[in-house]
């Protein structure tokens, strides 16, 4: 199936974005099919590593959540 830009640029923007949001969840349902670049794999490893060496240093998610979430409040 081939869409051509032309079709595309012929939708409201809702529809774009919704199409955008379609795509995006059907790459997200297959995360192991997105490979990962040299870079990303090496920082990953480097933070992994981090935990591992002091791993009390990081937060939890609820208490990094929180933090963000109270930001947008003030």
């Amino acid at each position: 199936m081939a869409i051509k830009t032309a079709d595309i640029l012929e939708l409201s923007v809702a529809e774009r974005i919704q199409m955008v949001e379609d795509i995006w969840d059907s790459i997200a349902a297959v995360p192991e099919a997105v490979p990962l670049s040299e870079g990303h794999r090496r920082e990953l490893d480097r933070r992994l590593e981090a935990y591992h060496l002091n791993p009390d240093a990081g937060s939890p998610w609820a208490e990094v959540r929180e933090r963000i979430l109270s930001l947008s409040k003030s």
